[in-house]
């Protein structure tokens, strides 16, 4: 079973920057396909950017396009999640997951399209 440890969350202020990494180890999938998803208190979960195993795929939430950018190192087993002019309404706890299904692109955005999920990092972003 593939672990994924998430990490580079932290406390930050408005318009500052974190850098969030997400490991993967154990038995693997070969390449999956990444997201990165944020839930914050009494919200649902939601899809924040997701990249292809080749990296040739890379979808973003509206509210993030122009600030995020998902990417990812397959020889390390990593991906990475660039989060530049953060705003309060970012804080979250930021979860990155990993799928295999074929269907994938159809929702790459979507939380059900993920079968193994980290324990997650908290982001906090302060006016």
């Amino acid at each position: 079973q593939v672990q994924l440890v998430e990490s580079g969350g932290g406390s930050v202020q408005a318009g500052g920057s974190l850098r969030l990494s997400c490991a993967a180890s154990g038995a693997t999938y070969s390449n999956p396909y990444m997201g990165w998803f944020r839930q914050a208190p009494g919200k649902e979960r939601e899809g924040v950017a997701a990249i292809s195993p080749g990296g040739a795929d890379i979808y973003y939430a509206d509210s993030v396009k122009g600030r995020f950018t998902i990417s990812r190192d397959n020889a390390k087993n990593t991906g990475y999640l660039q989060m530049n002019s953060l705003k309060p309404e970012d804080t979250a706890m930021y979860y990155c997951a990993a799928s295999d299904r074929p269907l994938w692109r159809l929702s790459p955005l979507g939380p059900g399209n993920y079968d193994v999920w980290g324990q997650g990092t908290q982001v906090t972003v302060s006016s």
